[in-house]
């Protein structure tokens, strides 16, 4: 995008990610050669409720200096709702059109996290919030379709007339790519990213796990997550026929490619079927079927369950008892059989999912809008 607009990028970073000083050195680098300015925000997990209202002061104060520094923003683009609020408000005093990007419907998926009470007050501000910026925005961006699906049926009034685009997540498939040749004959089921948000189904991930062990004694279990391998292990409480064929580990993003790579499938299940599930769409699918690996996952997921289903690029369980796991388990077993399916994962990762598509759509949006 660089290469057509000058772009300045305000991100908040956790503090273990700071302290890799060669890290963000090379971001800081890698960004000014593109000629792109990255304003790095401290962020700060406690305490609470402070911390996130000192996080919205600080963004709020970093944007609106943006704004009144030249050469002045002609766009802002909001990645979900706290900074769509800002965007809101800058627009109300600057007249600077802006991007809703909503990532996720981030109302339900707190409740479904069990961090928000429906018809709380702070629901209502955030359902106001949401409403607000789908009218206002220059344009929305959603993951999903079924997500767009749900806003008009909510919101017919505020999106009549909008533009409307759906970009689902992307993945570098220039860095994730399937190897020439498998690693190992050996079942390796891997599980990637968070696991502990409170919307991943960690006891269906175990059933899964129990279910595989049921069919294949020496199959592995690999688990990368930058949540407490301790609190996973609590969590998962892995069976004592598999738990010395477990590893739970942490990994940079650098190593992430290569690691995937050596697993055979990997595994994902949400809360599906609630209408927080509507807009998600897994970063982790992307990056797994750019290494033409299959997917174990749930229906009610975004729109997860019609690219499975589409593309026959893996499995999908309906439920978490041992016959429906071992019935899921049989189904991938049967598909790592078929000698196209990688192939049709890294097609179906290259057709939706790659940096190439986005930011074809991305690029579009923006010329559209600055018309």
């Amino acid at each position: 995008m660089s290469k057509d607009y000058s772009l300045i990028i305000i991100s908040f970073e956790k503090s273990a990610d700071r302290a890799d000083v060669v890290a963000v050195q090379k971001m800081k680098s890698g960004c000014a050669i593109q000629g792109m300015n990255w304003i790095a925000l401290r962020f700060y997990a406690r305490p609470r409720p402070w911390a996130p209202a000192l996080a919205v002061l600080q963004l709020a104060f970093a944007s609106f200096r943006q704004c009144w520094l030249e050469p002045r923003p002609h766009l802002v683009h909001a990645r979900s709702y706290v900074p769509a609020a800002i965007a809101l408000l800058l627009r109300k005093l600057t007249g600077v059109p802006f991007i809703f990007d909503m990532r996720a419907l981030w109302p339900e998926e707190l409740i479904t996290a069990r961090h928000l009470s429906r018809g709380s007050v702070l629901h209502r501000a955030l359902i106001w919030l949401e409403q607000s910026c789908l009218k206002e925005a220059s344009a929305v961006i959603s993951l999903t379709h079924v997500a767009i699906d749900y806003l008009k049926v909510q919101y017919p009034r505020e999106l009549s007339g909008q533009r409307i685009v759906v970009i689902p997540t992307c993945a570098d498939l220039q860095r994730f790519t399937p190897l020439s040749t498998p690693s190992s004959s050996q079942l390796v089921i891997g599980c990637i990213g968070t696991v502990l948000s409170g919307w991943f189904l960690i006891d269906w991930l175990r059933a899964f796990f129990d279910a595989v062990a049921r069919v294949d004694s020496t199959a592995r279990f690999e688990l990368i997550s930058r949540d407490s391998p301790e609190a996973i292990f609590a969590s998962l409480k892995p069976d004592s026929s598999w738990i010395d064929r477990l590893i739970i580990k942490s990994a940079s993003p650098a190593e992430m490619p290569a690691i995937v790579q050596r697993h055979t499938a990997s595994v994902m299940f949400y809360a599906g079927g609630s209408t927080s599930e509507l807009g998600r769409s897994p970063t982790r699918m992307a990056e797994v079927l750019g290494c033409g690996l299959p997917v174990v996952t749930n229906p009610g997921v975004g729109d997860v369950e019609d690219v499975v289903r589409s593309n026959r690029i893996g499995v999908l369980a309906p439920g978490f008892s041992a016959a429906e796991m071992d019935v899921c388990v049989a189904e991938l077993l049967e598909l790592l059989k078929d000698s196209q399916l990688a192939s049709r994962c890294r097609r179906t990762a290259e057709e939706l999912f790659s940096l190439e598509a986005g930011t074809a759509a991305y690029r579009q949006l923006y010329a559209d809008i600055l018309a």
